[in-house]
């Protein structure tokens, strides 16, 4: 994502910015995460159509252009863009904005380019990305998610290893984190993120 925005922000919880391929696992951990941590997730605002399964204010936002204009007017979101020049995506502010006043975990799930102007505008973040153990374990769980045709899965692939070269440049990351085992390496963020919020490591039941 692309669009900067203006505003500072009081940092007094944590802002935790995780970013990966698809087919990564980080929606798991995600819901694993804001539920030891008691956290609040941005959910992504978008014009694109809802895709099979997805549902309205839990996958995402789905909402006109001219409401997304609306929200860019009005500084609702901390971060924005217009995707392959097609649909927008942005991470609205408020609830963000809330659990972080409240001391509270908040997390955005976004790409490498929306962690970056997150970065700029906010150093205090904490990034975290997640990465499959291998390129073609990655291409092989693209392929078992079942959503697409060979031809996408390819391209997805392409965008996923050019956003992974990507977010090694740079200081955007604090951590890479590989999900070989899922319950291990949500319980290596887990305690990543304890730290850094200087709580006990919130353990799974």
């Amino acid at each position: 994502m692309s669009k900067e925005q203006t505003s500072g922000l009081s940092l007094n919880g944590l802002l935790l910015v995780l970013s990966g391929p698809s087919g990564v696992g980080k929606t798991s951990i995600v819901h694993e995460l804001l539920r030891r941590f008691d956290g609040v997730f941005s959910v992504s605002a978008t014009t694109r159509q809802a895709g099979p399964g997805e549902i309205d204010g839990r996958d995402y936002q789905f909402i006109t252009e001219s409401e997304f204009q609306s929200m860019i007017n009005e500084d609702r979101f901390l971060e924005y863009a217009q995707v392959f020049s097609r649909s927008w995506y942005g991470s609205p502010r408020e609830p963000i904005e809330t659990a972080l006043k409240n001391g509270r975990l908040a997390i955005l799930d976004i790409d490498v380019q929306g962690a970056e102007i997150v970065r700029a505008k906010y150093p205090q973040m904490y990034g975290v990305f997640v990465l499959a153990p291998s390129e073609e374990e990655l291409l092989h769980r693209l392929r078992l998610r079942g959503r697409e045709d060979e031809a996408a899965i390819q391209r997805r692939f392409a965008a996923s290893t050019k956003e992974i070269a990507r977010a090694r440049i740079g200081n955007t990351y604090d951590d890479f984190v590989v999900n070989d085992d899922l319950a291990r390496a949500t319980d290596t963020i887990c305690a990543l993120v304890a730290k850094r919020m200087g709580v006990a490591v919130p353990h799974s039941i």
